[in-house]
């Protein structure tokens, strides 16, 4: 056969996943894949807070309660970093998402829930670990709901770092002032307490979500000096400020839908 009589080969036009609007197995798991990276401040930062969630475990079963209640402070301060962090920088992602919402059930669910346990709901024996458990659960329902909706203007549900806030700077004030452990009493108190705190995770109250707060705007001189009194009085008794302000958070959940049902029905009174 002469080259004239060859039958040419059908040249294969090679066409990218991109183009086709379809991901084939080899583009996923082939040898010539792409490799996508991570950013690395936010997510180091989100690890701090989940080593912090750790050592907080491990702690709390030690009979190490102090440092366990000051690890999950310092996870909350990192978790609020981690966030901050990637909207200025313009990092954010789905990876890192996902992986903040198991650094915060780690930190602020697992954890708190543990330090709990092992502090005083220990000594009510059936009732305390199904408190622990009820927290975390809840704990885990928040977090999953916060990703499946998202919420930017306003929380629905106490924040996970609040409900630890409750827990955990309610036993470190229990320990700077020698409680080291509680009795049948303090530990029934805290058993009600965990529960409250998880079940205010799952309602539906809506609660200010500090993300609406532009860090970056101006603001006034006066907002400056505030600022530096608040520290102040932090300074003055850190965990006791500290419990105060989460158990105002968490309770101004309630009193806000309170406050609306008294307002829509004295609106309708008025009305008729």
């Amino acid at each position: 056969m002469s080259n004239e009589e060859k039958v040419p080969l059908k040249s294969v036009e090679r066409v990218s996943p991109e183009a086709d609007g379809k991901t084939t197995e080899n583009t996923v798991r082939g040898p010539g894949r792409l490799k996508r990276g991570i950013y690395l401040l936010p997510n180091v930062i989100t690890t701090g807070a989940l080593f912090a969630g750790f050592y907080a475990i491990v702690a709390a079963m030690n009979g190490q309660f102090l440092p366990a209640t000051i690890a999950i402070f310092f996870a909350m301060i990192l978790d609020t970093a981690d966030g901050r962090v990637a909207r200025i920088m313009g990092t954010e992602s789905e990876f890192g998402a996902e992986y903040d919402s198991l650094s915060d059930m780690v930190a602020f669910g697992v954890a708190p829930a543990l330090v709990a346990f092992s502090w005083g709901l220990s000594q009510l024996g059936q009732f305390g670990w199904v408190a622990a458990f009820v927290y975390m659960a809840c704990a885990a329902l928040r977090l999953a709901r916060f990703n499946t909706q998202g919420e930017h203007a306003s929380f629905t549900g106490l924040a996970s770092p609040s409900a630890a806030g409750i827990i955990c700077f309610g036993i470190w004030v229990c320990v700077e002032h020698g409680i080291t452990e509680p009795s049948l009493v303090g530990a029934s108190i805290l058993a009600v307490a965990t529960v409250v705190a998880g079940l205010l995770m799952v309602s539906n109250f809506t609660y200010f979500s500090p993300k609406t707060i532009n860090i970056r705007e101006r603001i006034p001189f006066v907002t400056l000096v505030l600022i530096v009194m608040g520290f102040a009085v932090l300074m003055i008794d850190p965990p006791s400020v500290l419990l105060a302000i989460c158990v105002v958070y968490s309770l101004s959940g309630p009193f806000k839908a309170l406050w609306a049902k008294v307002k829509s029905e004295k609106a309708v009174e008025e009305s008729d």
